[in-house]
């Protein structure tokens, strides 16, 4: 999956972009942690509790360069990009990366493109 102005999870009807204030120590502050390559990335799990190893998780890239991003649900071992919004019994995973994409957005991360 190659780096894009704007991002979309399978799925969902709602497309994201980098803020332009978006920095460095912004991506940091908000659990962002720097690969070998010099990109940002963020993992987090969707599943009900925290110490679940099964479950989807939510990963975002960043570009080291700040200007373009990636972003999928992959399954719990991040091998594969799975599809939450095609079933009803997802809604709570589908409700906790929406949440988790709102915080990011009122943080100055992201946000949100019309149309």
């Amino acid at each position: 999956m190659a780096f894009e102005q704007t991002a979309s999870v399978l799925g969902s009807p709602v497309t994201y972009r980098l803020h332009p204030d978006a920095k460095r120590y912004t991506l940091r502050d908000n659990g962002f942690t720097e690969t070998n390559g010099g990109n940002y990335q963020l993992i987090r799990p969707l599943d009900a509790t925290p110490q679940s190893k099964e479950g989807f998780k939510l990963k975002i890239t960043v570009a080291k360069d700040i200007k373009s991003l990636k972003m999928s649900i992959t399954t719990a071992n991040g091998l594969r990009a799975v599809d939450i919004f095609k079933d009803p019994k997802q809604k709570m995973s589908q409700d906790k990366f929406y949440f988790l994409m709102d915080s990011m957005i009122s943080r100055g991360l992201f946000e949100k493109v019309e149309g």
